[in-house]
């Protein structure tokens, strides 16, 4: 049995629908159907039923999930006993990043690490916090980076380093008089916003519930997926918006824009993500190490 077939299960075994499984794979919806179907022609019985717009695990396609779990288990067990008898911090790892993260903080970070650790090969995907909780959950993804809060209290969550969130604006704007802008000054400018699912979204929402307002209280104007594309509109005069500081470090040195701490102040942490398995594979807890000591630098 292939093991992409079983990760593809195994991916819609635990979203329960094959749209947000191909989505998380980065594959066609398609695709997924095809590897499910192969599965169940190996098996000669239905996997899932699928019924009135809803996905659910047959009696046959439990049992399979339970057996997934397991090997996925072994494989890390596999994994680790075979690299601790050989003493090589070698292999491949495949990592998780938030789109801020991925584009501000690891290219210098992985670059270093593999600069010390050339035999590791290290591939990146990139997603909003959401997508790669998603990656964690399903196995897609060996360890995740994000810049918001996560729920699921079956992953193993390590904050790694804060950072501040900006208001941020065009250099003439009238914001950029103040030393600090108060919530309700935020509210009355046009707003442009990450997209659903980012983690800098979220903590925005959770600020103004905090502050006691409505997370749709903002004035959005557009809602666009990535720091870059929401810096070029506030240079273009669309609106203004919060990003974290590390995003517009470029910006500010070059007086393109303007940045404003707000009253009361903002601040998020990223933080390593990972799936809570009993057997720790050497290469991982290197990566993580190294990590830990960047951060903190």
């Amino acid at each position: 049995m292939s093991d992409r077939r079983l990760q593809v299960f195994h991916a819609v075994a635990r979203l329960l629908s094959f749209t947000r499984a191909a989505e998380v794979l980065h594959m066609t919806q398609p695709a997924v159907t095809f590897q499910i179907r192969q599965l169940e022609d190996q098996f000669d019985t239905r996997l899932f039923d699928r019924a009135h717009n809803r996905v659910s695990l047959t009696e046959a396609g439990h049992a399979a999930f339970e057996y997934a779990e397991k090997i996925f288990e072994k494989y890390s067990e596999m994994e680790n006993a075979v690299r601790e008898i050989t003493g090589n911090i070698s292999g491949s790892l495949t990592l998780g990043a938030s789109t801020t993260i991925s584009e501000y903080m690891l290219p210098a970070l992985l670059g270093d690490f593999n600069k010390e650790n050339p035999e590791v090969l290290l591939r990146l995907r990139v997603s909003n916090t959401e997508g790669v909780v998603s990656m964690i959950e399903n196995n897609v993804i060996d360890l995740g980076i994000v810049e918001g809060p996560v729920t699921n209290k079956n992953l193993l969550v390590e904050a790694c380093q804060k950072d501040d969130l900006v208001v941020v604006a065009p250099t003439d704007h009238e914001l950029t008089k103040l030393k600090k802008v108060p919530m309700e000054k935020l509210l009355e400018h046009p707003f442009i916003c990450r997209e659903e699912g980012s983690g800098t979204r979220n903590v925005i929402a959770g600020y103004l519930q905090s502050e006691g307002a409505s997370k749709h209280a903002l004035k959005a104007c557009l809602e666009l997926g990535s720091p870059e594309a929401i810096k070029g509109a506030i240079e273009a005069g669309m609106g203004i918006s919060v990003l974290p500081s590390v995003s517009v470090v470029k910006e500010l040195k070059l007086g393109i824009l303007k940045a404003i701490p707000l009253d009361p102040p903002l601040s998020r942490e990223f933080s390593f993500v990972r799936q809570r398995q009993k057997f720790r594979v050497r290469t991982m807890e290197e990566l993580l190490d190294f990590a830990r000591s960047y951060c903190k630098k």
